[in-house]
């Protein structure tokens, strides 16, 4: 039997202690303090894909109408959500976007993307851990499922990707649309896949599209930190020069093409390939921009992880053929060269890895397993008929789109039909009956799959925004 005259205040304190660390630990947002969930209960709440979810946006009426007004200053302004219910003061708010916000504005719509940061005015604020939200607005997605549909593919292939869901957004107590909910690449992304040992996050980005922008297409042109400024520039967590030096000496040993494996993630960076290049997302590092994904450095090694796929599935502009719709040429797009030669000289973290055998068989092993499991298992085709079905009134009362919903409903077939073509595609050329290669498929183009069939810009396109101009879409089906 325990026996201590100070016994009655020692389990006292003890209780009052654990009492503490309790709140401490059910608090710890709100107190600043960083905690690691490997499934954290904004996942099971706002990312619940199984239902449309409801935002209220409450912002004083002159803020709102002057970040409409003047968006690409994109200044926060301090606003109240509700996400299903749940209420949540004093947030940030701005418009986000780039090519999707000149456009956008070019054209006379408001309908920018939004980016929420519960943090910004009340530091260590979260939604149930969630730091940084974005609201998109489906530009050039009229199935407003590009994005959703891409990161489940990259999920599938244990690639870790943002959480997305769909959300009705209501501002000042007035319909605003439907968006795509998707989980910011930031801190509660990092703790949910990495936990707290974490590594270096950054988002390569350029300044002017028209430079040589070295960085971005991760080539090494020298140990000085200066010539990667379009990485550490964008570096989501606070880096120093050791940090620094460590990535150069990965992109070194990438560019040398020996002893990869010190430098590169190889079976994360294969996993991410697969989905990049059958998705066809031609605004990426495998496109003539180079950029759109974020560079992950954890000890000396390197992976990408997805992001920005509105204008995935042959859909950008810039990467389009004259005329524009080749979607047989998309279709089929190969996916070991899954870029013109101009482009694919430049991108030496995907061409090293095709130059070794190893790793290509098991990209191409990797690829049967997606196109098994995911695409010929019937998964894709439930997937997006569930996700239409249950969006669909949520188009049809949405006040703001860029399209019609018959438009949005001719967008989902174009979309699913395009998918599985370009998985007939790549069986074919997992099987070596089409070439895998631009130069291969130029000449046995009697190989290809037809798709002739499909009409590539029923996706989204800047003619849905030129009739919005007209006048020729209704306000509300």
């Amino acid at each position: 039997m325990l026996k201590h005259r100070y016994i009655d205040k020692i389990c006292f304190v003890a209780t009052l202690l654990m009492v503490v660390l309790i709140v401490v630990f059910m608090n710890a947002g709100s107190l600043g303090l960083r905690t690691y969930h490997g499934s954290p209960s904004y996942a099971s709440r706002l990312f619940d894909m199984s239902y449309v979810h409801s935002i209220d946006i409450t912002a004083d009426e002159s803020d709102w109408q002057g970040i409409l007004e003047n968006p690409h200053a994109k200044e926060y302004i301090p606003v109240k959500v509700v996400i299903d219910g749940e209420e949540i003061a004093n947030v940030g708010l701005r418009v986000k976007g780039n090519n999707s916000l000149n456009q956008i504005y070019k054209y006379g719509s408001k309908r920018f993307s939004l980016k929420i940061e519960f943090d910004h005015f009340e530091k260590g604020q979260t939604y149930f851990g969630l730091d940084k939200l974005s609201l998109n607005t489906s530009f050039q997605d009229n199935a407003f499922m590009k994005d959703t549909i891409t990161y489940e593919m990259m999920r599938e292939m244990k690639v870790p990707a943002p959480l997305t869901s769909h959300a009705f957004v209501r501002v000042n107590e007035r319909d605003w649309g439907l968006f795509v909910a998707i989980e910011e690449i930031e801190d509660a992304f990092i703790r949910r896949n990495y936990g707290m040992n974490r590594g270096e996050l950054y988002k390569p980005k350029y300044l002017r599209l028209t430079d040589q922008n070295d960085d971005i297409a991760l080539i090494y042109t020298g140990d000085e930190l200066w010539r990667y400024d379009n990485i550490f520039r964008h570096a989501v967590f606070k880096v120093n020069d050791a940090d620094k030096a460590r990535l150069i000496k990965a992109l070194k040993i990438l560019s040398e093409g020996e002893d990869l494996e010190s430098a590169l993630d190889i079976e994360a960076l294969l996993r991410y390939f697969t989905v990049q290049t059958f998705v066809v997302n031609l605004d990426s590092y495998l496109g003539k921009t180079g950029h759109n994904y974020f560079l992950y450095e954890k000890d000396g090694k390197i992976s990408m992880l997805p992001w920005d796929y509105n204008l995935a599935f042959a859909t950008y502009a810039l990467g389009m053929t004259d005329p524009i719709n080749d979607s047989t040429l998309f279709v089929n797009y190969p996916i070991d060269t899954p870029a013109p030669f101009e482009v694919m000289v430049r991108r030496p973290l995907f061409v090293q890895l095709m130059f070794n055998g190893e790793y290509v068989a098991r990209y191409h092993d990797l690829y049967d397993d997606f196109l098994i499991k995911y695409m010929e298992s019937g998964r894709f085709e439930e997937k997006v008929d569930s996700i239409r079905d249950m969006i669909s009134p949520y188009v049809k009362r949405d006040p703001t789109k860029f399209c019609s919903h018959d438009d949005f409903l001719l967008a989902v077939d174009t979309l699913k039909s395009f998918c599985l073509l370009r998985a007939q595609s790549v069986r074919g050329q997992l099987d070596g009956t089409i070439p895998s290669t631009f130069k291969g498929q130029a000449q046995h183009p009697e190989t290809l799959i037809d798709a002739s069939s499909v009409w590539v810009p029923d996706l989204g396109d800047f003619e849905d925004m030129r009739r919005l101009v007209d006048g020729l879409l209704p306000e509300v089906d």
